[in-house]
Order: structure tokens, then C-alpha cells, then sequence
């Protein structure tokens, strides 16, 4: 199932919050991606809908196992393509902006292949 960009990103988002807040609100997402509250809304309905998310009766919102695995995806293809663009000499700053841009579009065998020259 092909999942919208800004689905990955809400997604990677969550599994971060979750990680290191514990919790997962609505409101840490939005100041997160620097969006607004009924933007996030939004995401989480469709998210909900789409079987990626769960929220409780207090808003706290948990990843099901097919949102976590796309945000777990997309968290490990953002640490790895940060890591080789700082490995090629791009500032830490810029492989974290340009990571989160490219994650989305690179192919798998693109990825494999970044991923092995790494591991080398």
C-alpha cells in the first residue's frame, strides 16, 4: 500500500516522540513538524482510518504494528542517509534537512546500495 509523505513523516514523528517522551500527543506533534493543531487533527483521523494509529479516550495516540513498521523504516532510512552525507562532508545540519527530503523518493535498491558502501 503506497502511503503519502507527509503520512511517513507524522508517522516517523510519532515513533520519535514515543521514544523519547514516552507518550505521544497531538500536541508535541504539531510543535514537532511546526504545523497546527487541526492540521495534526486531520493527519490523525486519516491515520486512524487507514489502521496506522490508535487513540485513547485522553488523545494519547499509539502506533499500530503497520504504523510502527513505516515509521521504524523511515527513522532507520533518515539515520542512515544522514550518516553518509555527513560521511561525504554536508554539515550535520544540512544531512539532517536533506535525509528528511530524500528518505521519501530513493528507491529500496538505491537505499541497499548507500547502506552497504556504509557498511564497508
Amino acid at each position: 500500500m503506497k502511503i503519502l509523505k507527509a503520512s511517513e513523516d507524522y508517522l516517523e514523528t510519532m515513533l520519535m516522540l514515543k521514544n523519547s517522551k514516552g507518550i505521544i500527543r497531538s500536541v508535541d506533534i504539531a510543535e514537532q513538524l511546526g504545523v497546527t493543531k487541526p492540521s495534526v487533527s486531520y493527519a490523525t483521523k486519516r491515520l486512524r482510518e487507514n489502521g496506522y494509529i490508535t487513540m485513547d479516550k485522553d488523545g494519547l495516540i499509539a502506533l499500530t504494528q503497520a504504523g510502527f513498521e513505516i515509521a521504524e523504516n523511515m527513522y532507520r532510512r533518515h539515520q542512515l542517509l544522514t550518516e553518509f552525507l555527513i560521511g561525504i562532508g554536508v554539515s550535520e545540519e544540512t544531512a539532517r534537512e536533506d535525509a528528511c527530503k530524500i528518505e521519501h523518493d530513493i528507491s529500496d535498491e538505491t537505499f541497499r546500495a548507500i547502506q552497504a558502501s556504509i557498511e564497508k
